[in-house]
């Protein structure tokens, strides 16, 4: 069951009895005798489901004075004039669907304005509403995501080791010790622990003219001379490499 919805009131707005167009060039309120208008009252403007209208009513009574169905805004219905925005055109219609044109205006241009809105915001309503009841009725066209005959498809995979790494060698194998140290020179050679004075078979031998104390190191690419005695504990904290 549909209720009647009261959608806009104005208290006060004013009726003007219009001379026939006599053109397409609109309606215009200077035509009108707007210092004497015919009728003074209130306007309320109802919905009904999407039907609206605008009654023009006795402001103490409430008696009817004209009924405007509304189709469609803009429209036939209500049409504003070109030179004002406080004034309009209704088609007006009796019980018997005999229609006349008659002018309407307000005192203020808010109150026009708000009829302009009020009107707007119903039809965007009816318009929504016959947008969704399409869509209900209409099937909904279902997504074939299927593959068709002789349709393939291709894939990238990346294959990966059960460490986690992308597959390949690692390359660089450790060649040093956990400590870092250096490898030991080519030939694995000893370096001989310094000659002591309290030990006299590790002074030079004779006949070994310029040589000094030092002699084992007189050339970096000769090999080392080594010794079969053992060092002394004095030489204890020499390491070997």
């Amino acid at each position: 069951m549909e209720y009647e919805s009261v959608v806009l009131v104005k208290q006060e707005v004013f009726v003007y009895k219009i001379p026939p167009r006599q053109s397409n060039r609109g309606y215009r309120a200077a035509d009108w005798n707007l210092g004497e208008p015919t009728w003074t009252g209130r306007l309320r403007m109802v919905s009904k489901g999407k039907t609206l209208a605008v009654k023009l009513e006795d402001k103490v009574t409430g008696a009817l004075f004209a009924n405007c169905p509304i189709e469609a805004y803009p429209g036939v219905a209500i049409e504003a004039v070109s030179d004002s925005s406080r004034y309009f055109v209704l088609r007006i219609q009796d019980d018997n669907g005999r229609t006349a044109f008659i002018g309407l205006g307000f005192g203020d241009r808010s109150d026009s304005f708000d009829m302009n809105v009020a009107l707007q915001d119903h039809f965007k309503w009816v318009k929504n509403e016959e947008q969704i009841a399409k869509e209900k009725e209409e099937p909904q066209q279902q997504l074939d995501l299927g593959f068709k005959e002789g349709e393939t498809i291709k894939i990238n995979m990346k294959i990966t080791k059960k460490d986690g790494s992308e597959g390949g060698s690692r390359t660089g194998a450790k060649k040093t010790g956990g400590l870092g140290l250096l490898p030991p020179p080519p030939g694995g050679n000893k370096i001989a622990p310094p000659p002591s004075a309290a030990s006299p078979s590790h002074q030079p031998a004779a006949g070994s003219a310029g040589q000094s104390d030092w002699g084992e190191f007189t050339s970096a690419g000769a090999k080392p001379q080594t010794t079969a005695t053992t060092p002394s504990k004095t030489n204890a904290n020499w390491v070997q490499f």
